[in-house]
């Protein structure tokens, strides 16, 4: 059974072609610059990686572009669409009634569509992409995976919030988390890995890219994340300012006389470690190399980073009352061994070692600390699109 993965992003599409009965990769690729000018694709199969600058107008135009790229003469996996069975859809937001992967009808997509509020960037696109595929495979299994589903174990303890509860009844304001696709797939390899059921161990996973999120992993289920009501709670970021003093922004807001928009852009694209270090770029790679040529602030924001990832860590192994390995995924998790010797260097209360020969790698499952470290340590590279496939694969046989 073939199963097409696509992740739409509010100008991208990314998509991953998986044959099921061995989980391999037939072909992957993404559209970018979508609505744009310059739009493009790069489409990967059979280890040739073909860039095509094509006119995307918008996600139907896209979505179209790649089935016809599975289907190419040269590039192509495929002969025909009938031969995807069904199709996987990345949804950022489901609110508190999208609480697990679902298939796809009417009323799923009615309350995709109402959590667009939630999840402005993200929601609306994904709705497009399950539209035009439904346009185009009319007869082919849509199911959607939602980005918040993982963090749906949490107790109302770790996500309501402190405010008058009327907010959460007539807004459902609360901690609703990301990335849980991400720290799901982390959790159960790193139980794999260890050779122990997810039940009988307490994981901390650490998702650590451009956007950030920690979870508490607790027999397998969720039980806090740093993310919140939306993604720009919890770790500062590449350029989100995570927790801080919503007095501080009220501050500033009658400081600089700034609309909530303009307030929002701020604390959401502008911030984080971008805003701090100063020069210009959120990329940690860059970020390090500005450390290098000694640009003071740069230094300053990876401290912060590092400082703000071992606190929520600490947090958690409190709220678990332990903790048995901590896992270290995404674009910084696997591959800077920097930050994560900064990170752990926090952590030698827990009875964490790290191994320096060992945590000198990148992108690849790996224990990183000492064979007598008391918590381990793991880089394991994340795998969302494996997880939506499963997922759909699941239930599509039911």
């Amino acid at each position: 059974m073939k199963i097409l993965v696509l992740n739409c992003g509010s100008s991208s599409l990314k998509y991953q072609l998986f044959d099921m009965e061995n989980e391999s990769v037939l072909a992957k690729g993404i559209c970018e610059k979508i609505g744009m000018e310059g739009s493009f694709n790069k489409h990967e199969a059979a280890g040739e990686e073909v860039k095509t600058v094509v006119d995307l107008e918008n996600h139907s135009v896209a979505v179209k572009f790649v089935l016809d790229a599975l289907m190419n003469e040269k590039t192509g996996v495929i002969k025909n669409v009938s031969e995807i069975s069904a199709v996987g859809h990345r949804v950022v937001h489901g609110g508190e009634d999208l609480y697990e992967s679902v298939i796809i009808d009417e009323k799923v997509k009615k309350l995709i569509d109402q959590c667009s509020d939630l999840a402005p960037l993200h929601n609306p696109p994904n709705l497009i992409g399950i539209n035009a595929c439904e346009a185009i495979m009319p007869n082919t299994p849509q199911v959607a995976v939602f980005d918040t589903a993982f963090h749906h174990t949490m107790p109302k303890m770790a996500y309501l919030y402190a405010l008058p509860y009327k907010y959460y009844q007539d807004y459902k304001v609360r901690k609703y988390g990301f990335h849980g696709t991400s720290h799901r797939y982390v959790a159960g390899r790193a139980a794999e890995i260890l050779g122990k059921k997810p039940e009988d161990l307490k994981i901390i996973t650490c998702h650590l890219g451009n956007g950030a999120s920690i979870c508490a992993v607790k027999g397998g289920k969720s039980v806090d994340t740093s993310m919140g009501f939306t993604p720009l709670e919890g770790l500062m970021m590449g350029t989100r300012s995570g927790d801080l003093d919503p007095a501080a922004v009220l501050y500033i807001m009658e400081k600089e006389n700034l609309s909530p928009k303009e307030t929002g852009n701020i604390l959401n694209k502008q911030s984080g470690v971008l805003g701090v270090a100063g020069i210009g770029k959120s990329d940690f790679r860059d970020i390090e190399n500005a450390v290098a040529e000694g640009v003071v602030n740069a230094g300053l924001s990876l401290e912060m980073f590092d400082y703000r990832v071992a606190k929520y860590v600490g947090e958690y192994a409190a709220a678990m009352n332990g903790v048995d390995a901590i896992v270290f995924t995404a674009g910084i998790g696997e591959n800077s061994a920097a930050r994560r010797t900064a990170i752990c260097s926090y952590l030698e209360y827990l009875g964490l070692k790290v191994d320096g020969n060992k945590n000198n790698t990148r992108g690849k499952e790996i224990i990183f600390s000492t064979d007598d470290s008391a918590v381990k340590a793991i880089i394991i590279p994340t795998n969302e699109e494996l997880v939506i496939a499963r997922d759909t694969l699941e239930l599509v046989k039911k």
